[in-house]
């Protein structure tokens, strides 16, 4: 299956780091090469940049990694077609726009059986159930909350119990984010790491490489780093249980669910 990576900050961030040991296990450290993608926000407008190409190997996500990108959300997945061909339509991080903002979304997971009907609002241009469940979303957050709401606490809810419908076809660990929030929901697989001041030493699993974060940090940078799996061996990961939900912004835990229980 796929692997996601997602950041939420409280100032512009860069996400190098983290993305350098991600994109290894696409393809070098680990299976999945069938493409990737990483989309950020600027000025509220979200940036999607996607390959077909592993990306392990990929000469964009090398360029992608030395141009340092900041932004307060970011999200990227590296892909294992399960559903869908190998081909740049079917490449995560997905963008539709709702309410007058760039929606992104990142799935890891198969459902089958998955068949919702679509009102032709939001219509997915690939073949992957991941794409189908994002515009399945959006459509039920249009019918069912006020148009560009700023209540986190009914949009939280909505989404878990939409979360929770999906799950039942299969595996869905998610990001969902408008460059406010940054929404996830775990079936199976997905950790969290808060890191603020003081900062420490970090030291990826997949790459020969350690970071003094103190150093490209000042004292009023926090942010969280949320990924299928822990990126780096010396911090102190909180692992989600399946049927948990987090909401962050501006690199804080702002709604969680826990076990399932609101």
């Amino acid at each position: 299956m796929c692997q996601l990576l997602g950041m939420s900050c409280k100032q512009p961030t860069s996400i190098g780091f983290s993305f350098e040991g991600f994109r290894a296990r696409g393809g070098q450290t680990d299976e999945h090469k069938d493409g990737w993608g990483i989309a950020f926000y600027r000025d509220q407008q979200a940036q999607v940049f996607l390959d077909e190409a592993p990306a392990a190997e990929s000469r964009l996500a090398e360029a992608i990694y030395n141009t340092n990108l900041r932004s307060k959300t970011i999200i990227a997945h590296i892909r294992k077609a399960t559903v869908g061909e190998v081909k740049l339509s079917n490449c995560h991080p997905f963008r539709r726009n709702l309410w007058g903002s760039d929606w992104l979304f990142c799935h890891n997971g198969d459902l089958k059986g998955f068949n919702p009907l679509l009102d032709g609002e939001f219509v997915p241009e690939g073949d992957t159930d991941s794409e189908l469940a994002f515009c399945y979303l959006l459509q039920q957050l249009n019918c069912y909350l006020p148009q560009g709401t700023r209540n986190a606490t009914a949009l939280f809810q909505w989404l878990n119990h939409f979360s929770e419908t999906i799950a039942a076809f299969g595996t869905f660990n998610i990001m969902l984010s408008n460059g406010e929030w940054l929404y996830t929901y775990c079936s199976t697989n997905l950790a969290y790491v808060e890191r603020k001041f003081p900062f420490s030493w970090v030291t990826l699993i997949d790459r020969e490489l350690s970071l003094d974060l103190g150093e490209h940090n000042n004292q009023h940078d926090q942010m969280i780093v949320i990924a299928t799996k822990p990126l780096t061996l010396n911090e102190n990961w909180t692992v989600f249980q399946p049927g948990e939900a987090r909401l962050f912004k501006d690199g804080e835990l702002h709604l969680e669910r826990l076990n399932g229980a609101d």
